[in-house]
């Protein structure tokens, strides 16, 4: 009588297996996450027609953003929860030892009221916009093909509310040197009404309703992002610096240190995505799309830093050159 044949028991996930190396830390607990991808026509394994099943087999895997694998995609610098929260630990340290330091040697005093009243104009308000990049990632989070993407996003997600915390925190730090300058009581007004901001929100309210995960994606990390960078980051740093606000530029410099590692994914998904090649012309006519909606925002946010006109120049470019970078 034949004996059964006896399976040999793998080293490794299934989906490891063929690599014939021992898997990363990363690849262990980064990959081939979604169960949602397994089958795209009943994505929740319920009702195929319900509304969620519906929304992600609309806005993800009809997504004219296509690749015949997209859990094939790797994060370049490999962050995993463990290594992220070691690495933003450290960050969180470094900044609010910034706070501690500039508060003990009475850094806002020395500021000038009419720079300080810039910054309840042009800094406070930030915060709704550091939190619609939080939004945005966080969707993408959600709706992302891969699991390797959405842990780029979910991280993504982390620094954005850091971010703004960090610009709640400064700006409670400030009110108590200048009570009379409507910090912590004026944000929303300027958020809603003050013309700086109003391309910000114009082009942050319009991304958040780009449901489609590739052009949320594209928006908000292709466009957005980088012009945050250049304009409320980058611009709003070097005035603070020529004011004076010494911590202010710092505190850039430490967020644009998070930036740095957002484009590197950014610019890798867009690589592996053109291996595609019906993909280019689609993420090209994104950009397009949204391209000078942000350029409008930089515009009007720039016109009112110290710097105006150059700050508008500089900022325009360096975002037009990373996208531009993309597709080279």
């Amino acid at each position: 009588m034949a004996q059964p044949d006896v399976l040999k028991p793998l080293k490794t996930w299934s989906h490891l297996a063929s690599r014939r190396r021992k898997p990363s830390e990363y690849e262990i607990v980064s990959t081939n996450l979604h169960f949602s991808t397994d089958n795209p026509e009943a994505p929740f394994e319920l009702d195929p027609n319900f509304e969620m099943a519906r929304w992600f087999k609309q806005h993800r895997n009809a997504s004219p953003l296509q690749h015949p694998d997209w859990n094939a995609f790797r994060d370049p610098d490999e962050m995993v929860y463990r290594t992220y929260n070691m690495q933003q630990d450290g960050q969180e340290t470094y900044v609010y030892g910034l706070f501690d330091q500039f508060s003990a040697r009475g850094h806002d005093a020395m500021l000038e009221a009419t720079w300080v009243g810039s910054l309840a104009r042009l800094y406070a308000p930030a915060r709704y916009l550091f939190h619609t990049l939080q939004m945005g990632s966080a969707y993408l989070s959600q709706m992302a093909p891969a699991s390797t993407i959405s842990n780029c996003a979910t991280y993504q997600t982390a620094d954005s509310l850091r971010w703004l915390t960090h610009t709640a925190y400064r700006t409670k730090e400030l009110s108590k040197t200048f009570p009379d300058l409507g910090l912590g009581r004026d944000e929303r007004r300027y958020w809603e009404d003050d013309p700086a901001w109003q391309g910000w929100r114009e082009l942050v309210e319009r991304a958040l309703v780009a449901w489609d995960w590739g052009e949320s994606f594209v928006a908000f990390n292709l466009v957005i992002r980088p012009a945050v960078d250049e304009a409320v980051l980058r611009a709003l740093g070097h005035a603070a610096r020529h004011n004076g606000d010494t911590l202010l530029g710092l505190l850039t410099d430490a967020q644009l240190a998070d930036s740095q590692r957002h484009r590197r994914w950014a610019a890798e998904l867009v690589r592996f995505a053109r291996e595609h090649p019906a993909n280019r012309e689609v993420l090209d006519g994104w950009m397009r799309r949204w391209a000078p909606l942000a350029d409008r925002a930089i515009a009007a946010y720039g016109a009112a830093l110290p710097d105006g006109a150059s700050a508008v120049e500089r900022a325009r470019d360096a975002a037009r050159q990373f996208r531009e970078g993309l597709m080279s």
